[in-house]
């Protein structure tokens, strides 16, 4: 029972973020014809404000900052919409671009592991599962067992990245988008709050896939010490 228990709590943690933030991107997503752009004009704008040598684009794949190709990317629905979600969102991933143009530490090293973390997470999973039958080969159930945590520690670095990414998603909202907002007069003294949510909900999104992340570590603890 308790064991059942924690698991709720854990689950309601998980996603209950993960609710939050999509309720706070939809309350928030509708046009308002007052604003002076679309989510894509603000982007535009800013960039060429900050003399950034990045490009724009809409893209299907959610919208992201890519240090790689130097590229800020948004939905279509925020790159064509001009609703308080659009310019909050537009702000946020240009913050992501001034950041690198900044060359901030934790970005780059967020860069770094994102591109091994994925493959990590794959060598992970295929040693924990190839394990009990290297135990079995060389009869040593206890060198099939640190076989088996090498490769949940290994699957671990996921939940490190998204770690690392909480700082650099907070910094993004609120050190760079949030000032440029209120210094630009884009939003009105009475959308400040609402823009801090959808700011807010932009920087959580990465506490979702932490703990599902570690949700999945969890579980694969868990079958490595039933057996």
């Amino acid at each position: 029972m308790t064991y059942i228990f924690v698991l709720a709590i854990f689950l309601l943690l998980m996603f209950l973020p993960q609710w939050w933030v999509k309720y706070i991107m939809q309350k928030y997503n509708r046009s308002i014809n007052a604003l002076p752009g679309t989510g894509g004009e603000l982007a535009q704008h800013l960039i060429d404000q900050y003399q950034l040598p990045v490009s724009l684009e809409t893209t299907e794949q959610g919208d992201h900052y890519d240090p790689q190709t130097k590229t800020v990317r948004l939905s279509p629905q925020y790159f064509n919409g001009k609703s308080l979600t659009a310019i909050a969102i537009a702000a946020h991933e240009v913050g992501h671009a001034i950041q690198d143009h900044k060359q901030d530490q934790l970005l780059k090293l967020r860069g770094v592991m994102v591109k091994n973390a994925q493959r990590f997470e794959k060598l992970g999973s295929g040693i924990i599962m190839t394990a009990p039958l290297l135990g079995a080969l060389t009869h040593s159930p206890a060198l099939g067992f640190v076989i088996a945590l090498i490769g949940l520690l290994t699957m671990g670095s996921i939940v490190l990245v998204h770690l690392i990414s909480l700082p650099v998603e907070f910094d993004a909202s609120f050190n760079k988008a949030l000032p440029v907002l209120e210094a630009g007069r884009y939003i009105t003294k009475r959308d400040l709050i609402p823009v801090r949510q959808v700011l807010l909900a932009a920087a959580l999104t990465y506490v979702a896939a932490a703990l599902a992340s570690l949700l999945n570590v969890g579980r694969w603890l868990t079958i490595l010490l039933q057996r």
